[in-house]
């Protein structure tokens, strides 16, 4: 098993910058591919970035491309997501989540962490 606990989130004013963090126990991550969702109020949970295992992949989703780094610090099991100007539409409660195998877009990963919130101001 692999628990998975999200902090970072907050309030903060458009053109701003956030950075997420996703600190992992129970199994080293260093096997699983993280991603990184959000799901805002009425909305459907849908993808943001996703980093390979190794660290050697990443992709992202077209809205967030550009400003959203995500990266991984396998000897400390943790994951990240650099989030930068910030625009009210990123407004969501945002989740990470591991599994083993390929990486993908769609929310079937094993491990979800609770979710922490973002709130984007204009």
């Amino acid at each position: 098993q692999v628990q998975l606990v999200e902090s970072g989130g907050g309030l903060v004013q458009a053109g701003g910058s956030l950075r997420l963090s996703c600190a992992a126990s129970g199994r080293t991550l260093s096997t699983y591919t993280m991603g990184w969702f959000r799901q805002a109020p009425g909305k459907e949970r849908e993808f943001v970035a996703y980093i390979k295992w190794d660290g050697g992949s990443t992709r992202y989703a077209d809205s967030v491309a550009g400003r959203f780094t995500i990266s991984r610090d396998n000897a400390n099991n943790t994951a990240y997501l650099q989030m930068n100007s910030l625009k009210p539409e990123d407004t969501a409660v945002y989740y990470c989540a591991a599994k083993r195998g390929m990486p993908g877009v769609f929310p079937t990963y094993a491990y979800w962490g609770q979710g922490t919130q973002v709130t984007v101001s204009s």
